[in-house]
């Protein structure tokens, strides 16, 4: 999975695929210790997460007064892609990507899940400067 490219689709400036260890690997699988260091990047590792069915991952990286008690995922879905439409930092604390993630389910139905995502950066408990999903900006 390492080497594989990434499922969040992000790619070098010469336009090809970066591998899952150098985009959303590195960020999903030290956790700990590197946080994503934009609202852009925790989107799309939240999207590989998804994709991977990591839920601590996920709710990790989930805003403590926005969190699910946990994730669920629906059996079957295969997620097809993602596009980021947007990425707009509103100051050093807040900001708002918007995106498309193209998905199937189990019963072969195409679908798309468009959001404009809000994000936060705080301090964890171990004051690791960190950004966190928080909602659909607009309900």
């Amino acid at each position: 999975m390492a080497s594989q490219a990434c499922p969040c689709g992000r790619s070098d400036p010469k336009g090809r695929a970066l591998a899952y260890a150098q985009c959303c690997g590195r960020f999903i699988e030290h956790f700990d210790s590197t946080p994503a260091p934009d609202a852009e990047s925790l989107m799309r590792s939240r999207y590989s997460a998804f994709v991977h069915e990591n839920a601590a991952y996920l709710l990790g990286t989930w805003h403590p007064s926005q969190r699910p008690a946990r994730v669920d995922f629906e059996p079957g879905v295969r997620w097809l892609g993602l596009e980021v439409r947007s990425h707009t930092p509103q100051d050093d604390r807040h900001a708002q990507v918007e995106f498309v993630a193209r998905l199937r389910d189990a019963g072969g139905r195409a679908s798309r899940l468009h959001e404009k995502s809000r994000f936060v950066r705080e301090a964890d408990a171990a004051g690791l400067l960190r950004w966190y999903y928080l909602d659909a900006a607009g309900g």
